[in-house]
């Protein structure tokens, strides 16, 4: 970790989110390694060979397996770091960091733990002066929780040095449970788990693969695995997962957007927004109790309103025009471990959020959205429908077409249909007489300029002051700058070419002006005007099913010719992010595939050590079946990846070692090189191969696994307090859990199966290879 810290650093590569769940990720795998090499080291040891010699040979046999093995891993995440767009921006933090702490994993297991194994590993540990160690204990925890607790008692609420002196000797009190805790519970437990537990294991699993291996069952155990993948395809047609973009998380924040009329005025804007603070505040009401003598508010932390520019929904595209007609209120959530109602039951925001919906929407006049904050990089909407072609008011009148079309189906879930286009912004042309302005000398720049200077103003001058500079600028007073006649009637004054003469012309008598109305906006997209019809979608909702509804009413709808309909936004994103990891996918397996031919120099054992990848797809589906888990594209396909990178570090592994006995066995037949083992040989070296590996098999899955643990569930614990108050804050979930959950979740059901795979049906996959080929080789030689 420090080593990587160091090189990621260099590489100015900040501790942020995504760094963070890397290192989560990682810290699971980044030990593998080690426990390969230093468990190779301690079966040297014992059986017999000197530290530093059991260090040197321990390492060599298996330095090969582990560096193809991690460059394995590595080359599943190398597709990922090459992750295109605003998606891949977000997301190449991941591959970046995980090949960083690996690589530095790989360097310590092959340099620096056979030089600790040889210093310092022992066959047999000390023993322990239970006696002694326990008297230390006892009188630690004694004097540290008996201080601990005296100084809480007698100053309920303290704080500075009181509460520093708490927290130190509660600190010698966990000290003083941590050592009783290791004399009497995990120093026996490991005992037991190593001479009882243990052995029991190894030798039912001598049971299992030599069953395995016996005449017709091993093709029987490898086409049931068969069976079961394709079962679990089944399974997940029949009971088809939600599909996600990115993970539906639990609202932090709840925005309110308000869109009046196009024109309305900004006082009037203003004023429903505060009608609505005021219903939004009585409504958030229900959710508060009595606590410290005050009203206190489990759920809502603040609400804050903002009326006017910068109010638009983000899904409409950057705007930096004044927005008078706009406003929009932010509802903030407490923290997940706080939505606690008086009883301590957790109630979720999306409740809230739903109520917030549901009160707001019938607001007359007023097109009122509630949506919640996004988790990940900026997305499209869910429901983004473009419709592009030349003529725009034919484009506007088939939008809204389409728009009551869909409002008047069955199709449910989806927030408010919105245009992205109104065509009622009011306008007020000005036109000028051309010949009437050049009879008299006026240009349609002069009466521009006039008018713009009246309206917006001009910047004439600057005052300074010391060395701060203000700038001037002149404009019509508000009595006369929204007064259309004095906007008229104001006088260009200029110098006739002709005379010299200085003369002032009224704009009224060169210009009239007119009340229209127009559209919002003109958007483009290829050449093309486009209308965009958006939608957020209900809380719960599954965006891609609204879809397909939506697609299915509008299949055999007819489309004006010229117009082009499109599903785009969050859909088209998905589409084309699932494409690229499908391609990272087979990228990864096919590097994968390479490496593990260089390393074996063939093609047989690659093969069947990416049968075990497929194969544990198995665990990947029965759990999303099994544990109705969404199938998130982003998150499920980047722990898919992952998963193919790791599950062939044990098979590797398993796989060289068994190379290798059966080299071994070979040469104590006196067999030639080019010979095969006969079958009742080659099923014993295997069965051996996997009793020699059971252990590092069993605990590199374990760590992975228990390193996921903690992120899948979203354990969460507050330190601080556990020193200070005993009090450690433990509660399960959050937002974290709904955004890194789902990658978790697949690498540990795969994983898992995985193991299985490993132990039994690698074996089971090298022994019906080798006796294929063994009797075709003994058929030669005519035995």
């Amino acid at each position: 970790m420090l080593l990587s810290f160091f090189i990621l650093n260099s590489m100015g590569i900040t501790l942020n989110f995504m760094v963070l769940f890397a290192l989560v990720l990682a810290l699971g795998m980044l030990v593998d390694n080690g426990i390969v090499i230093v468990e190779n080291v301690y079966r040297f040891m014992s059986s017999g060979y000197k530290a530093t010699e059991a260090a040197k040979l321990g390492a060599a046999e298996v330095a090969m397996p582990i560096i193809s093995s991690t460059a394995t891993t590595l080359a599943a995440f190398v597709p990922l770091a090459l992750w295109p767009g605003l998606i891949g921006e977000f997301m190449k933090y991941l591959p970046y960091t995980l090949i960083v702490v690996l690589s530095s994993s790989l360097f310590v297991a092959l340099v620096i733990n056979p030089a600790l194994a040889a210093r310092y590993m022992k066959v047999e540990e000390d023993t322990v002066n239970r006696p002694k160690w326990t008297r230390i204990g006892g009188a630690l925890t004694v004097i540290g929780l008996g201080v601990h607790i005296a100084i809480l008692a007698v100053n309920p609420d303290a704080a500075g040095p009181a509460l520093f002196a708490a927290t130190l000797f509660n600190l010698f009190g966990y000290a003083g449970l941590i050592i009783l805790s290791y004399l009497w519970l995990f120093e026996p437990g490991t005992q037991y788990f190593q001479k009882n537990l243990l052995p029991r294991l190894e030798a039912f699993y001598s049971r299992a693969i030599e069953f395995s291996l016996r005449g017709k069952n091993a093709r029987k155990f490898f086409l049931g695995t068969v069976g079961l993948l394709f079962f679990s395809i089944f399974l997940l047609a029949v009971f088809p997962p939600k599909v996600l973009f990115f993970p539906n998380n639990q609202p932090n924040l709840a925005n309110i957007y308000i869109e009046l009329p196009v024109g309305t005025d900004i006082e009037e804007t203003n004023a429903l927004t505060l009608d609505l603070e005021k219903k939004i505040t009585e409504l958030v009401g229900q959710f508060t109790y009595e606590k410290d003598g005050a009203s206190y508010n489990y759920m809502v932390e603040s609400i804050i309103a903002q009326v006017g520019k910068g109010t638009s929904d983000p899904r409409e595209g950057p705007s930096n025009v004044p927005t008078p007609h706009k406003a929009k209120i932010v509802v903030a959530f407490r923290e997940t471990k706080y939505r606690l109602d008086q009883d301590g039951l957790p109630v979720s925001s999306s409740d809230v959020l739903n109520l917030l919906r549901d009160n707001l929407s019938d607001v007359p006049g007023a097109v009122i959205v509630v949506d919640k904050d996004q988790n990940g990089p900026p997305q499209g909407s869910p429901i983004n429908i473009e419709l592009s072609g030349s003529d725009y008011e034919e484009v506007l009148a088939f939008a809204q077409q389409v728009k009551r079309e869909i409002e008047s189906s069955p199709i449910q879930g989806y927030d408010e249909l919105k245009l992205d286009v109104e065509s009622g912004k009011p306008e007020l042309p000005i036109t000028v007489d051309r010949a009437k302005a050049r009879s008299l000398g006026v240009s349609t720049g002069q009466i521009g300029d006039a008018l713009r200077t009246a309206l917006f103003g001009k910047e004439i001058s600057r005052f300074k002051d010391d060395e701060d500079e203000y700038p001037i600028n002149l404009r019509f007073d508000d009595a006369y700058r929204y007064n259309l006649e004095s906007l008229m009637n104001q006088k260009i004054t200029f110098r006739d070419q002709g005379s010299g003469r200085i003369k002032q012309v009224p704009i009224s008598a060169v210009a009239s002006a007119s009340k229209s109305s127009t559209f919002s906006a003109v958007k483009r997209k290829d050449l093309d005007r486009v209308i965009t019809l958006y939608s957020g979608v209900k809380e719960g909702a599954n965006p891609t099913q609204i879809v397909g509804q939506m697609k299915e009413l509008l299949a055999g709808y007819e489309v004006p010719r010229g117009i082009t309909l499109a599903f785009t936004g969050q859909q088209e994103e998905q589409a084309k992010e699932f494409g690229f990891l499908s391609k990272a996918l087979l990228g990864a397996v096919f590097m994968i595939f390479l490496i593990i031919v260089g390393q074996f120099n063939s093609a047989r054992i690659p093969f069947l050590i990416l049968v075990t990848v497929i194969l544990s797809l198995i665990g990947v589906l029965l759990g999303l079946v099994i544990f109705r888990m969404d199938f998130i594209i982003i998150m499920t396909m980047i722990g898919i990846i992952s998963l193919a990178g790791v599950v062939v570090n044990n098979a590797i592994v398993l796989a060289d070692y068994a190379g290798q006995l059966i080299e071994r066995r070979k040469a104590e037949l006196n067999l030639d090189e080019d010979a095969r083992l006969p079958v009742d040989e080659l099923a014993f070296a295997l069965a051996e191969a996997g009793r020699t590996r059971l252990r590092p098999v069993l605990l590199t899955a374990i760590t992975t696994v228990l390193g996921l643990i903690p992120l899948a569930t979203g354990m969460n614990i507050d330190f601080f307090t556990l020193i200070s108050q005993n009090n450690p804050q433990i509660y399960f979930g959050g937002d974290n859990v709904m955004f890194w959950g789902p990658i978790s979740w697949t690498v540990i059901f795969g994983l898992t199966f995985a193991t299985f795979l490993t132990l039994v049906i690698m074996p089971v996959m090298l022994y019906l290879t080798e006796v294929t080929r063994s009797r075709k080789y003994w058929e030669k030689q005519g035995a």
